[in-house]
């Protein structure tokens, strides 16, 4: 486990600075519509004055819904529409990160992208399938312990309800990061096996995860524990040293949580790379080159003078009509 971690850790600065770019890049051009209709409100509206001097989300909420913001859905659908491209972004940005972890140099940039076209549809495919899947598996599990704690709401045990309740997202939070590993050993694999077949990928993955499934999921468990200490470290900070009128230092340290957020993320992919390679790499066996085979020596008797004696040929038979 100390070893998967350890490469992991090495490996996720690329995907990390790469996509916290692209997405705030994308969250930029997605708010646009937002900023244009809220800056003329704001620059002559009282509820400015609960936005720019802290953070109001009732105050907020009450402009949005002001007939003078404009419409909602005008203001919002540009952020759906960029977050489907960041999906898109996604599947198309991976491979090539998966393919730089994995390299023993500092990857190129035409290499880079010929993995990124090589696995597009192909990584496209998988998030597909990962997010049915993982989407089934939670709406069950919730399903699962909304029943329970309302059932044992019922009892005089004040305690218990809730005991249960901190179990079963405990159970669901397992549940869950056992199927990203899976996902993240088949997308591993479907780029530094370049396999075509989406399908046997998932099969691998699936096979490879309860293989090991405690030392991946330590490792996994350990990124996430390390996520949430930043986030907490980080909203602290915010709250007690960034003035609430301070907007360019506020959203400077919204983007550090953001990126280093990213970090132990990435970190679980690059734990997947160092498993894929240390467990599921294809060993190559060098084929050796067949010798010619020339015709067997003719045997040679040999006198007392040290003379050869050739080997005598005999006469073939006559044929007929000779």
């Amino acid at each position: 486990m100390q070893t998967l971690f350890s490469e992991g850790k090495k490996r996720n600065l690329l995907g990390s600075g790469l996509f916290w770019l692209l997405g705030l890049v994308l969250a930029g051009l997605g708010t646009s519509a937002f900023r244009e209709s809220a800056h003329p409100l704001l620059d002559r509206s009282l509820y400015s004055e609960g936005l720019t001097h802290g953070f109001d989300l009732s105050v907020l909420i009450e402009l949005l819904f002001q007939p003078a913001s404009g419409s909602t859905t005008a203001m919002t659908m540009p952020a759906l529409y960029f977050a489907i491209v960041f999906f898109l972004a996604t599947a198309l940005f991976l491979p090539g990160v998966f393919q730089g972890y994995a390299s023993t140099y500092r990857l190129p940039r035409e290499e880079f992208f010929r993995a990124c076209g090589r696995n597009l549809w192909r990584f496209f495919r998988l998030m597909l399938i990962a997010g049915v899947v993982m989407g089934i598996a939670s709406g069950i599990l919730f399903g699962i312990n909304v029943a329970i704690v309302k059932k044992v709401g019922e009892s005089t045990n004040e305690l218990l309800p809730f005991t249960l309740q901190m179990t079963g997202l405990a159970v669901i939070f397992l549940v869950m990061t056992t199927l990203r590993i899976w996902f993240d050993l088949a997308e591993a694999d479907v780029v530094l096996n370049d396999q075509p077949a989406v399908r046997k990928s998932i099969g691998a993955g699936f096979r490879q995860t309860f293989r090991s499934l405690a030392r991946l999921l330590v490792s996994y468990v350990v990124a996430t524990i390390f996520a949430a200490i930043l986030l907490l470290a980080g909203l602290l900070f915010w709250e007690h040293f960034i003035p609430s009128t301070s907007v360019t230092r506020a959203f400077l340290i919204s983007q550090l949580i953001l990126l280093l957020l990213l970090i132990p993320r990435f970190w679980q992919r690059g734990v997947a790379v160092s498993y894929w390679q240390q467990y599921m790499l294809v060993p190559v066996v060098p084929v050796q080159p067949l010798e010619p085979v020339g015709p067997p020596p003719v045997p040679v008797s040999v006198v007392s003078d040290g003379q050869p004696v050739l080997p005598v040929v005999p006469d073939l038979p006559p044929t007929e009509g000779a």
